[in-house]
């Protein structure tokens, strides 16, 4: 009964402590001004203290800081990964607060974007063939969504493309495992849409690759209902179904 006690409490403590976080005004003010640098000190020391180490918000300002640095520039030495630090601060504020992005939903824009950025740059090193880099950054996606089976696909089809076909057969098998479990994509990203895409493509282009034709239908099929007026996917499909 003690221990009980004890863990409600926690909990009690915990829930109280994360409904008196400020409002973070100073931050949205700093981002509302383009005052980057500054928006990322001050997310930063928010991020150190003690009681909002468990809030996310503090480290979605981050990421918004670092990542309109990472496009603007800046000759600060201390800014020179900030596209990278950027994920890392994202990735923090999506391990908080898990499946409940809900507590995001003011900030998903923003996600939308950032990931939107990173799946143009898997899209590109997907075209040039240069797999290793796709695959780097395919492993950093996985830390900013909540919907990582696209990732998955990728991270399957990259592995195979780099002769590791049975890392690649047990990524596919869990990526299908988890999309048995998703009968909509109403709240997904446009980005993680487009990574699913991506990642049923690049698999499927594998299983033909490997002589399994029907197996790369069958994955295909999976998904067609999502992407049925998507012109890319459609024609990817209409060649291997039709």
């Amino acid at each position: 009964m003690k221990r009980i006690l004890a863990t409600l409490t926690v909990l009690f403590l915990g829930k109280f402590a994360f409904g008196q976080a400020p409002g973070y005004d100073d931050l949205k003010i700093l981002y509302a001004d383009a005052n980057y640098e500054k928006l990322v000190k001050s997310s930063e020391s928010y991020t150190l203290k003690e009681e909002l180490k468990k809030d996310p918000i503090p480290y979605v300002y981050l990421a918004k800081g670092l990542y309109k640095i990472s496009l603007s520039g800046t000759a600060d030495e201390k800014f020179k990964n900030a596209y990278k630090d950027a994920i890392g601060a994202l990735s923090k504020a999506i391990k908080i607060v898990k499946d409940s992005t809900e507590l995001l939903a003011d900030h998903m824009e923003f996600i939308g974007q950032f990931q939107g950025s990173m799946v143009e740059m898997i899209s590109n090193d997907l075209a040039a063939k240069d797999y290793n880099k796709a695959s780097g950054w395919v492993l950093k996606y996985y830390k900013i969504t909540a919907n990582p089976i696209g990732a998955k696909y990728l991270d399957g089809a990259t592995k195979y493309r780099k002769a590791d076909k049975g890392g690649a057969n047990v990524l596919w098998k869990e990526a299908e495992t988890l999309l048995k479990g998703i009968t909509s994509l109403d709240d997904w990203t446009e980005a993680d849409k487009n990574l699913l895409k991506y990642g049923v493509i690049e698999t499927a282009d594998c299983y033909v690759a490997s002589k399994q034709v029907e197996k790369a239908k069958e994955t295909m099929n999976k998904v067609a209902q999502w992407f049925e007026n998507d012109t890319e996917f459609k024609e990817k499909y209409d060649s291997l179904v039709n």
